[in-house]
């Protein structure tokens, strides 16, 4: 109960506090970006079973590749595309911190 209580924490509160502490000019419009780098489970499609709930993401699915997570930490050094690099680590955070609790 703790792991999924902390893994889904830092999916939903986190951006969400992010976005309130560090942007305030934009807190709404970054909050949603943030919290829309749970799009990258969309790669959770192509897993079978679909969810297993002892399964690691961080390595086995694609989009969860170690190969993705080089490209997502690149991203935020960038301006245009530092916010949507911020959401794919707090999403990739989350994930590997749920790994370790297992």
């Amino acid at each position: 109960m703790l792991r999924h209580f902390i893994h889904y924490g830092i999916h939903f509160l986190v951006p969400i506090l992010i976005a309130f502490w560090f942007f305030k000019g934009n807190r709404i419009k970054v909050a949603l970006i943030l919290l829309a780098g749970i799009l990258i489970d969309v790669d959770h499609f192509w897993a079978d079973p679909l969810f297993d709930p002892q399964r690691c993401s961080v390595g086995f699915h694609f989009l969860h590749s170690y190969w993705a997570i080089a490209l997502y930490a690149i991203l935020p050094f960038f301006k245009p595309t530092r916010i949507i690099g911020l959401a794919l680590i707090i999403h990739i955070i989350a994930d590997s911190i749920d790994c370790l609790l297992m």
